[in-house]
């Protein structure tokens, strides 16, 4: 007995040294730049180091609620964040639906192909794919010069440097580059379903649009919902890339995120201290949510993600 309780325990510390390494990744890109926080309770002014002379208590946390002008900035990048994550939420079965055509393709190899194809551009940067979008919609790319030669418009439209559906112009790139790799989970949700189910749905004379309506689709609900919730809990992560290399002066009022409005805030007009206490009250917010849709999955579901 004493053997087998000796043995458990050195599997159980093998077992726990495979996920060490991990832990560490973790703990050093995740947890360390926690320290960071410190710069939003002092007056901080690069490349001066800290000192307690600079110590200025919640000052930061107070300018966002008293400056007039900070206010109606925060409200303005709020609504873009709002509306630019309402958008990915409101199509976010648009992965489901494109997973459950890809599977139903039966020429596998035109099948793989597509799938490879709509997964690549999620490994591109997205400097490489403002270059691409620089190419085809510039005033000279081949868009404007299609546009042009067929007599549909007269003069060069400039489509980069524009504001107009500019929120639907984000959500279209964010699809492009990311609709293929999401689709991979609900890929591998479909190979799981018992094949009896859809044996006996064909035996009964069920179609393929009936056999994915009551079979492919209620098995895919709960990999939706928990995809669903997590980015209920990042609703106010829309990342930096895409809107930083998308911002032109013409576009800027309704591309400026809140993660890429503390970039501009801490790099171009200097104020690090408030663009950190901006960038703590988003992380207390996201916690927050992730907090409130663990819970709202516990009541639904019967259990959390968490």
């Amino acid at each position: 007995m004493k053997l087998i309780k000796d043995s458990r325990k050195a599997r159980s510390y093998r077992e726990f040294l495979y996920i060490v390494p991990f832990l560490a990744i973790v703990a050093i890109f995740s947890y360390y730049p926690l320290y960071g926080w410190f710069y939003a309770f002092f007056d901080y002014q690069p490349p001066f180091p800290l000192t307690w002379e600079r110590f200025v208590g919640l000052k930061w946390f107070q300018t966002m609620v008293s400056n007039k002008v900070r206010i109606t900035q925060l409200l303005e990048v709020l609504r873009n964040t709002f509306a630019i994550s309402g958008l990915s939420l409101a199509f976010s079965w648009f992965p489901m639906v494109f997973a459950i055509f890809l599977n139903e393709i039966k020429f596998t190899k035109f099948k793989k192909f597509v799938q490879t194809v709509t997964t690549l551009p999620h490994f591109i940067s997205w400097v490489l794919v403002y270059s691409v979008a620089y190419s085809v919609f510039n005033s000279t790319g081949a868009v404007n010069v299609v546009l042009m030669n067929l007599g549909v418009i007269e003069e060069p439209q400039i489509f980069l440097a524009s504001s107009d559906h500019i929120w639907f112009k984000m959500w279209l790139w964010l699809t492009w580059k990311n609709a293929g790799w999401a689709a991979i989970m609900y890929i591998a949700a479909i190979a799981g379903i018992d094949e009896e189910l859809i044996t006996a749905a064909k035996v009964d004379g069920a179609s393929r649009m009936r056999i994915i309506w009551h079979i492919t689709i209620p098995s895919l609900l709960p990999t939706y919902f928990v995809i669903i919730m997590l980015n209920l809990a990042n609703f106010l992560s829309n990342g930096f890339e895409q809107f930083y290399v998308f911002q032109n002066a013409f576009n800027k009022d309704y591309i400026q995120v809140l993660d890429l409005y503390v970039y501009n805030l801490a790099m171009g007009n200097g104020g690090y201290s408030l663009s950190v206490a901006i960038s703590m009250f988003k992380s207390v917010v996201s916690v927050v949510l992730l907090c409130v849709t663990n819970g709202v999955s516990k009541l639904v579901r019967g259990q959390g993600f968490i």
